[in-house]
C-alpha cells in the first residue's frame, strides 16, 4: 500500500499522481482515506489527553489522601473512572476507524512512476522495441490456429481436461506435455546463473495474497479453500514476496534474486467467448517467475535486468516478438512501472502477452512488512519488490505451434528446447 504519511503531508501530489490512472473512484478513495486518517489522529489526541489527565488525577488523589481530604479524593476518583470509561470508548472507536482506513488503503493502487507513459487503456501502451523476428509474410500452413494444429498432432486434449475438471482447463499429452515441461526447465536454466531456485507451496494464507495486492480487490478471481483459509496461488510472485514478510534484512543481503516454477490458478470466469479455445486462457497453467527484493536505489537497474532476462528467453526461442511499456490507465493495482513482452501468433493473427515485468516500489514491501537495515543505522527501510514472468507456458506453447508449423503439418521444436525433449526435434502428425 502507499504510505499514509504521503496523504498527510502532500495529499495534492498523491491525488495528482493517482489521477494519471484515469479512474475517478481512486480519488474518492483517497478523500475517504484522508478523512479517516484525520479521525484517527483526533481520536489519538483525545485518548492521549485523557490518559494524561488520568495520570494527573492519580497523583492528585494520592496527595488528597495523604492530606486527609477524603471527600476531595473521592470526587477526583469519580472523574478518573469517568475518564477511564471514555478511554475505553475511544479505544473502540480507534479500532473501528483504523480497520476502515486499512481496508481503503489496501484497495488504493500504487502511484505510477514519473516515467510511466500516460494513457487510458491498452491501446495507449507505447512500443518500446520491435517487432523482432517478424517475417515479411507467413505461409498458409502457419496461418492455422494452434488448437487445430495440436489436435492434428494429438498433443492437446482439452475435451478430457473439461471432463476431469470443468471448463477452462487444458491438458497436454505426449510431446505436448514434454514441450510444456521443456519450456519451464529452459527458463529455470537460463536464469540459474544469478537466481536462487525456490519451489514454494501452491497454497498460501490470506495474508500472503494480501501482501502482493491480490486481496482483497481480486478475491473473485482467486481459488479459495475456505475450510483451511488457504488460497491457490495465482503466480509464484505471491509466496516469493511473502517469504521475508515481517523480517528485517541486512542491506548486504540485497539485492536478492529468486526464481520459482509453479502451477498458477486464476479464475477465467469473465472470459466466456474470448480466446477460450486452445491454450490462450485457462484456470490452471505453469509458469516460471523471477523475483527480486532490493533497495530503492537498486530498483531501476533491477527492472531492466528482469526485463532483459525475460526478453532473452523469448528471443532464444526464435519467436517474433515486441516489447511495450504499460501506460498508467492499463497498470495493475500494485504496479509502479511495467513492461510486457508479446509474441505474434499467425494462426490467431494476434499479439499475445507472454511476459509481464513490473516494479512495485515499496507498495508490496509495506503490505508484507519487509524491511532492511543499513549498516551502522538504527532505523529500518521498506524493501522494494520486482517480478517478471520469465516464461508462462500456454501462450508460448501456442505460438510455437503456429510459428514453427511446417507444410507437412509437423512442428519444429526450437533448438533451445531440444536439450529437454529427449532428442525430439519435431512433432509429427499422427498416422
Amino acid at each position: 500500500m502507499i504510505d499514509v504519511r504521503l496523504l498527510r503531508n502532500d495529499p495534492a501530489a498523491v491525488k495528482a499522481a493517482l489521477a494519471r490512472r484515469g479512474k475517478p473512484e481512486i480519488i474518492e478513495q483517497l478523500d475517504a482515506a484522508i478523512a479517516l486518517d484525520g479521525q484517527l489522529r483526533d481520536i489519538t489526541a483525545q485518548r492521549d489527553a485523557s490518559r494524561a489527565r488520568v495520570n494527573e488525577l492519580s497523583k492528585l488523589v494520592g496527595a488528597a489522601r495523604r492530606d486527609g481530604e477524603n471527600e476531595a479524593a473521592e470526587k477526583l476518583q469519580i472523574e478518573s473512572r469517568t475518564l477511564g470509561d471514555d478511554e475505553k470508548a475511544l479505544a473502540e472507536a480507534f479500532e473501528t476507524v483504523q480497520g476502515q482506513l486499512r481496508d481503503i488503503m489496501l484497495r488504493i493502487p500504487n502511484v505510477p512512476h514519473d516515467d510511466a507513459p500516460d494513457g487510458v487503456n491498452d491501446q495507449d501502451n507505447p512500443l518500446v522495441k520491435g517487432p523482432i523476428n517478424l517475417p515479411g509474410e507467413f505461409s498458409e500452413h502457419q496461418r492455422v490456429a494452434h488448437w487445430v494444429v495440436a489436435d492434428e498432432l494429438g498433443i492437446l486434449d482439452n475435451e478430457r481436461a473439461v471432463k476431469l475438471s470443468g471448463a477452462m482447463f487444458t491438458m497436454q499429452r505426449g510431446a505436448g506435455a514434454m514441450l510444456s515441461r521443456a519450456l519451464c526447465q529452459y527458463a529455470l536454466d537460463m536464469n540459474a546463473d544469478a537466481f536462487e531456485e525456490i519451489r514454494p507451496p501452491s497454497l498460501v494464507t490470506t495474508a500472503t495474497l494480501t501482501a502482493t495486492g491480490q486481496l482483497p480487490k481480486f478475491a473473485e478471481d482467486a481459488y479459495a479453500i475456505e475450510r483451511d483459509d488457504l488460497w491457490c496461488i495465482p503466480t509464484a510472485e505471491a509466496p516469493l514476496t511473502s517469504m521475508y514478510s515481517g523480517e528485517i534484512l541486512d542491506e548486504a543481503q540485497l539485492p536478492m534474486r529468486l526464481m520459482a516454477y509453479s502451477s498458477c490458478y486464476r479464475r477465467e470466469a469473465g472470459s466466456a467467448g474470448r480466446d477460450t479455445r486452445g491454450m490462450l486462457r485457462a484456470n490452471e497453467f505453469d509458469k516460471v517467475e523471477i523475483f527480486s527484493l532490493c533497495t530503492p536505489e537498486d530498483s531501476p537497474a533491477m527492472l531492466i535486468e528482469l526485463r532483459d532476462r525475460a526478453e532473452r528467453l523469448i528471443a532464444g526461442l526464435g519467436l517474433p516478438y515486441r516489447m511495450i511499456e504499460i501506460c498508467t490507465g492499463d497498470m495493475g493495482q500494485s504496479h509502479h512501472q511495467s513492461f510486457d513482452i508479446e509474441v505474434y501468433a499467425p494462426g490467431c493473427d494476434s499479439w499475445l502477452e507472454v511476459s509481464s515485468v513490473s516494479w512495485f516500489s515499496d507498495y508490496q514491501g509495506r503490505r508484507a512488512d519487509i524491511r532492511y537495515r543499513k549498516s551502522g543505522e538504527k532505523g529500518t527501510h521498506i524493501a522494494h519488490t520486482l517480478n517478471g514472468s520469465a516464461l508462462a507456458v500456454p501462450r508460448v506453447w501456442a505460438a510455437i505451434m503456429e510459428n514453427f508449423r511446417e507444410a507437412d503439418g509437423s512442428v519444429v521444436i526450437p533448438e533451445a528446447l531440444r536439450p529437454y525433449t529427449r532428442g525430439l526435434e519435431r512433432i509429427s502428425p499422427r498416422n
